[in-house]
Formats: structure tokens, C-alpha cells, sequence
């Protein structure tokens, strides 16, 4: 299982959070959406639902009664009750290295622009090499992600 590293640059972290959604929903997968603080899940929420006129992506944030059936849940807790496959991980949320083998995609996405995030995105990516995982970075150049530096298995 490869866990991929994609770091922001021009794109903001609502519209790759879209993007990576719908491929997941197209693959009739669902996800869960890791922060570490309510304010930001309101944002991703509000952008979910209006990013388009004509359409809008199915999904709730975590706490509610119909968690179990969310194609797309917004969470800060570890638990993953919709039953994802694909967890994105954001604004400095972490994964426990023995969760890893419970979903078959895990993206920590991170502003580039940001220190700490790059900080704490590199101590992630040392970890996850070490677990024998293959760890993918990806960085936006020029409005597209290019793939720069695979290790691990």
C-alpha cells in the first residue's frame, strides 16, 4: 500500500480534498477526511456541498446519526464508522502506523508554504518508509501534481 504525500502550492486544500472525492465516489469507494479541528471541517463541508452549481458531493461530518452511511465523512477522531477505504489526512492530522493496513490509500496533503506542516509531513514520511510502506511525494508544479520522490517497498 502506498500512503502519498501531496504538497500545495497554488491549489487550495478544499479543491484537492474535491477532487480526490470524486475519484473515490467514481470508483464506488468511500472516504473519511482526517483534521484536527472542527473549524476547518466546517469549511470542507460548506465547500463540498457548493463547490459546483450543477452538482455537489454526498457526505457529513462525523457525530451525526447516519455516520455509518456518509460516502464521505469529515472527522477529527480516528474511528472510521462509514467504513472508508480511503482516508486523506489534513491540517496536521496524523495516522497511526498500524492503521495504515486498513485502508487501501492514504494521502496526507499539506501546504508547502507552511514550516511546521513541512515539518511534521517529513517526520510522516520517515515514518512510513520505516514501516516497510512505499510513501509517494507529489508536488503541484504549474497547476499539476508531479510525482518527485518514492521510497520505501
Amino acid at each position: 500500500m502506498e500512503v502519498l504525500f501531496y504538497r500545495l502550492g497554488s491549489s487550495t486544500l478544499e479543491a484537492t480534498v474535491t477532487t480526490f472525492a470524486e475519484r473515490t465516489l467514481a470508483r464506488g469507494a468511500r472516504m473519511a477526511v482526517r483534521g484536527t479541528g472542527a473549524a476547518r471541517l466546517d469549511i470542507l463541508d460548506a465547500h463540498l456541498w457548493s463547490f459546483r452549481d450543477d452538482a455537489f458531493l454526498p457526505h457529513g461530518q462525523a457525530g451525526g446519526p447516519h455516520d455509518a452511511e456518509q460516502p464521505v465523512l469529515l472527522t477529527t477522531k480516528a474511528e472510521v464508522p462509514n467504513g472508508a477505504t480511503t482516508l486523506i489526512l489534513c491540517d496536521g492530522a496524523r495516522v497511526e502506523t498500524g492503521e495504515l493496513d486498513g485502508f487501501e490509500r492514504v494521502a496526507l496533503i499539506f501546504d508547502g508554504n507552511d514550516d511546521e506542516a513541512t515539518r511534521i509531513a517529513r517526520e510522516d514520511w520517515k515514518r512510513v518508509s520505516e514501516t516497510g510502506h512505499t510513501a509517494v511525494f507529489w508536488a503541484e508544479e504549474e497547476g499539476r501534481w508531479v510525482e518527485k520522490a518514492r521510497s520505501g517497498s
